[in-house]
C-alpha cells in the first residue's frame, strides 16, 4: 500500500477555498492524510513540490476518444496536461448502441467520422464491434481498452434513433412504438452507467442534411427525459446552434418546455464567447438568467479558446460546414491525384469561385483570407507564413479560390492552410467562469486532429487568465476539476481531500505552458497509409497521479493504464461525499 508523500507544496484542493501549504500523503488509491511537515513512510515515493501547486487531476468536459481511444489508448499528450479524467459520448454521437443491420452501424460511424474528422476505415476496423445495446459496449470497452485517465461517456441520441428506425430515422417522426425502443435502450445504458443522453441540434452533415435527431419530435424528447428522470445523476446534454444558424435560442426555449416538472439537469451548449456570436448573446444571457433565477438546474457549457480552422484536404468538415461544397468534394475525393486533378480543372475552379462568393457564410475561413495563413507545405516549396492575400498580391492570382488551390498544388494536396482565431470575448468568459451554471473546459479533445482541438488549452487558465491577473489560481483549478466533478455527478473526483481518490496534479508555473501544435504521423488516412495528427509537448506537470499511480512524472509519460469507467452518482450521494 506504500505510495506517494508529496512535500511542501501549495494546496489547491478544487473547492474554491483558499490555497494553502500543505502536505499530501497517497496510499493506495486514495488521498490518506493532508498536513503540515508530515513524516515520510516505508516504501513511500517523496515528491518534492516546493514552490508548485498541488490540485486536484483535470477533467477534460468534452471528448471525443470514443473510436481513436481504441488505437491511440495512450491519450497523448493528456496526461502531460494534469488530466485525470475524460467524458465522451457528446454531440450525440456515440459507438452504441447499433442495429444488425451492418449498413445502419456504417451510417452512424460515417456520421460520427464525418463531424469528428475521424477516418472511418479505422474506426470500421479497429474496433471490435461485439455488441449492440450500449450496456454491452461498455463491457467491451471496459475489458479491452486500458487508459491513462478515467473516462465517463454519454449515449449518443443520433446513435439510438437510427438503431431503432434504420435509415428512416434520418427523415421521419419516431413512432409511439419506436419511442418505446428508444426509451428501452436509454434505459439499457442509464442503468449501465452512462452519464445520460447527448443529443445534437446543431450539425447538417456533407450532403446539408440536418443530422437524425433534428426529426425527433418533443413527444420523444419527453419520453427520453422521462428516462432521465428516473435516474439521479444523469444528464441530458444538448449541443445547439451558436455558430452557423444562430437557432440557440428557440432551441433552449424549447428544452426549457420540455423539461418542466422533471428532475433533469441540462448541459446546453451554449453561451457564445466568440465577437461573431454577439447578435445571440443578449438573449441567451437573458435566459440563462432566468432559468438559475427558476431555480432550473440547466448549465451552459462554453469554451475559452476559439475554435481551430485548419483547411486540409485530407480529412475536413470545414467546408461543408462553411457552406462550400465544391472544395469539399476534394476532401471527398478518393485519392491524391484526383484531388490535385479536380484543383487543376477550370471547370471546377469556376464553381469554386462561385461557392466562395455565394455559399459560404460570412465569417467562414474562405471569406476572411486576410485570416489565413499559409503555414504548412507538404513539400516545402512554399512560400510559407503568409495570407493567402499576400499571395494573391505576390502571384497576381485575383480570386481567392484560385490562389488557394495554386498554393496547395505548389506544396502538395496534404499540405494545409490556417485560419487565425476568432477575436474571443475574454469579459463573458470570465463571467462564466465564475457563474455557477457552466461547464468550461470543452476542447473537443479526441477530434479533428488535423485541426488540433483539445488538449492542453487547460493551460490557458493558468498561463494567461490567472498570469493576467484576470482570474484567481482557485477558480482557474476549479473550473477544471472540483466544479466540473459536481456538474457530472462524479462521486470524490475534483477535489482534494482525506478519502477521495488519488487524482492529483503537481505542477510550477513557471514551467508550464501550452506547447505549440506539431505534426506527428500515426494515424490512419483511410487509404492503406497513415497521415499525420497534431499533438503538442507535454506542459510539463511535475506529477499526474490517477487512481494513485502515476501517469506522468518528470521522465515523461509513464505509459500505466491507470484510468477507470465512471458512472455518475445519484446527487444525493455527491453532496454526501461533499460534506
Amino acid at each position: 500500500m506504500a505510495g506517494y508523500l508529496i512535500k511542501g507544496g501549495t494546496v489547491v484542493d478544487g473547492a474554491l477555498n483558499p490555497a494553502y501549504k500543505a502536505d499530501v500523503r497517497v496510499t493506495g488509491n486514495i488521498v490518506s492524510e493532508i498536513g503540515t511537515d508530515l513524516a515520510a513512510e516505508a516504501g513511500e515515493q517523496i515528491v518534492d513540490a516546493t514552490d508548485c501547486y498541488v490540485t486536484p487531476g483535470f477533467i477534460e468536459t468534452h471528448t471525443h476518444f470514443d473510436a481513436t481511444m481504441w488505437w491511440q489508448d495512450d491519450l497523448n499528450p493528456l496526461p502531460g496536461y494534469g488530466a485525470t479524467t475524460i467524458v465522451m459520448g457528446n454531440c450525440g454521437f456515440s459507438a452504441a448502441p447499433i442495429s444488425d443491420d451492418l449498413r445502419v452501424r456504417d451510417e452512424i460511424v460515417g456520421i460520427f467520422a464525418f463531424f469528428e474528422d475521424i477516418d472511418k476505415e479505422a474506426f470500421v476496423n479497429e474496433l471490435p464491434w461485439d455488441w449492440r445495446k450500449w450496456s454491452e459496449y461498455k463491457a467491451s470497452m471496459t475489458s479491452k481498452v486500458k487508459l491513462p485517465l478515467n473516462y465517463a461517456a454519454f449515449v449518443g441520441h443520433i446513435a439510438i434513433r437510427l438503431a431503432v428506425m434504420g435509415m428512416e430515422g434520418w427523415t421521419r417522426a419516431a413512432t409511439d412504438e419506436e419511442i418505446a425502443r428508444m426509451c428501452e435502450l436509454l434505459e439499457d445504458a442509464c442503468k449501465a452507467g452512462a452519464m445520460g443522453l447527448s443529443t445534437n441540434q446543431l450539425d447538417y452533415d456533407g450532403d446539408e442534411r440536418p443530422v437524425p435527431t433534428f426529426a425527433a419530435e418533443d413527444k420523444e424528447f419527453r419520453a427520453l427525459l422521462e428516462v432521465l428522470d428516473r435516474h439521479p445523476g444523469t444528464m441530458c446534454q444538448v449541443v445547439m446552434d451558436t455558430f452557423i444558424r444562430l437557432t440557440c435560442p428557440a432551441t433552449l426555449e424549447r428544452f426549457d418546455r420540455l423539461t418542466e416538472g422533471l428532475n433533469v439537469r441540462v448541459q446546453w451548449g451554449g453561451m457564445p464567447t466568440l465577437e461573431f456570436q454577439k447578435p445571440i448573446l443578449d438573449e441567451l444571457k437573458a435566459r440563462h438568467e432566468k432559468l438559475k433565477a427558476e431555480g432550473r438546474d440547466f448549465w451552459t457549457a462554453y469554451t475559452h479558446v476559439s475554435p481551430t480552422n485548419t483547411l486540409s484536404l485530407t480529412k475536413s468538415l470545414i467546408f461543408a460546414q462553411s457552406g462550400d461544397f465544391v472544395w469539399h468534394e476534394v476532401v471527398t475525393a478518393d485519392s491524391w491525384e484526383e484531388k490535385e486533378r479536380l484543383l487543376a480543372d477550370p471547370d471546377w475552379r469556376a464553381r469554386a469561385r462561385v461557392s466562395w462568393d455565394t455559399k459560404a457564410w460570412a465569417h467562414a475561413p474562405m471569406n476572411n483570407p486576410d485570416r489565413l495563413l499559409l503555414r504548412n507545405s507538404d513539400n516545402g516549396v512554399g512560400p510559407m507564413n503568409l495570407t493567402l492575400v499576400d499571395y494573391m498580391k505576390m502571384t497576381g492570382i485575383e480570386h481567392r479560390s484560385d490562389a488557394m488551390a495554386d498554393w496547395i498544388l505548389r506544396n502538395g494536396v496534404k499540405s494545409t492552410v490556417h485560419m487565425a482565431p476568432f477575436p474571443m470575448n475574454e469579459d463573458v468568459i470570465i463571467e462564466l467562469i465564475r457563474d455557477p451554471k457552466s461547464a468550461g473546459n470543452v476542447s473537443d479533445a479526441g477530434a479533428h486532429a488535423q485541426m488540433f482541438c483539445g488538449p492542453g488549452e487547460n493551460m490557458l487558465l493558468f498561463t494567461y487568465y490567472f498570469k493576467q491577473g484576470k482570474i484567481t489560481i482557485e477558480e482557474a483549478v476549479h473550473v477544471q476539476s472540483g466544479k466540473l466533478a459536481e456538474h457530472f455527478n462524479l462521486q470524490g473526483r475534483g477535489v482534494l481531500a482525506v478519502g477521495n481518490p488519488a487524482d492529483i496534479t503537481v505542477f510550477h508555473i513557471d514551467e508550464i505552458q501550452r506547447r505549440e501544435e506539431r505534426k506527428i504521423f500515426d494515424t490512419p488516412d483511410g487509404m492503406g497509409g497513415v497521415t499525420w495528427r497534431y499533438t503538442r509537448d507535454p506542459a510539463p506537470m511535475r506529477l499526474t497521479l490517477v487512481n494513485g499511480t502515476s501517469t506522468f512524472d518528470t521522465t515523461g509519460a509513464t505509459g500505466t493504464r491507470p484510468g477507470q469507467f465512471l458512472a455518475p452518482a445519484p446527487a444525493f450521494q455527491y453532496a454526501q461525499a461533499a460534506e
